[in-house]
């Protein structure tokens, strides 16, 4: 029953925005994901233990998408491109939260994108520890940390933006396992975006866990199916003050 209710819920509001239930509004990235393979001991995970670079597109978003003078959940959605093969895609999803043993499952609102770190929230099964993903942004060597800008996209259009990836057990420090570097913004239709699904896009030995994930599979099933019939409808959303325009809006 509950599964059933977070579907209706999600459709409901697709529909109503003609955009996902939530994160309706972003910027989608290109760049480069650059996997450092054994620094040290083994992750015993293949993809992991292996240097190798791969094209990658992120979409950067708020995830009740309220005007930007207000703190938000900031969401970073990563797709890796042919990550174990050609045509496998990895699909990592991180949200604004705290780098603490607890901090890190809790979102964190947030006024602007680089001000502290993203993480999976729950848990992956990295070979044979559970551990929580986590995207640390690196401050621009050029300026001062409050040099930077409030929002992606506009630090974007100066630099290009990176991040550490890192992983960690609640008994373990924080472990760097590839570097993100964001590179140029993507122009898209305001009713276009990438649906991402760490579920169905996941790798050997580098998988969610299973908790909460009949709910969160419930919620992105039915914000698709919200999303594709508002758009068979043909309604998009107006543009919101303080947001980039319906060309770089996904």
């Amino acid at each position: 029953m509950l599964d059933a209710a977070t579907h209706r819920a999600a459709d409901r509001l697709a529909r109503l925005r003609a955009a996902p239930a939530l994160h309706p509004h972003g910027v989608l990235c290109s760049g480069t994901l650059d996997v450092s393979g054994r620094t040290g001991a083994e992750w015993g995970v293949p993809w992991l233990d292996r240097p190798r670079s791969y094209a990658a597109t992120v979409r950067w978003s708020r995830a009740l998408g309220l005007p930007r003078r207000l703190p938000d959940a900031l969401g970073l959605a990563l797709r890796v491109e042919d990550a174990d093969d050609p045509g496998d895609e990895l699909d990592l999803l991180f949200t604004s939260s705290g780098a603490g043993r607890f901090g890190r499952h809790l979102p964190l609102p947030r006024p602007d994108a680089l001000s502290g770190p993203y993480s999976t929230l729950l848990s992956y099964r990295v070979g044979d520890r559970e551990r929580v993903l986590a995207a640390f942004p690196v401050p621009d060597p050029s300026g001062p940390p409050e040099a930077t800008l409030p929002t992606l996209w506009q630090e974007l259009a100066r630099r290009p933006v990176r991040f550490d990836l890192r992983a960690a057990a609640s008994d373990e420090p924080w472990r760097t396992f590839a570097a993100l570097s964001l590179e140029e913004v993507h122009a898209a239709s305001a009713t276009t975006t990438i649906s991402y699904d760490p579920y169905a896009h996941s790798l050997p030995g580098l998988r969610p866990t299973r908790r909460l994930s009949r709910l969160r599979e419930a919620a992105y099933a039915g914000s698709r199916h919200g999303r594709g019939a508002g758009e068979r409808d043909g309604r998009s959303v107006s543009p919101r003050t303080g947001e980039p325009g319906p060309s770089l809006r996904v």
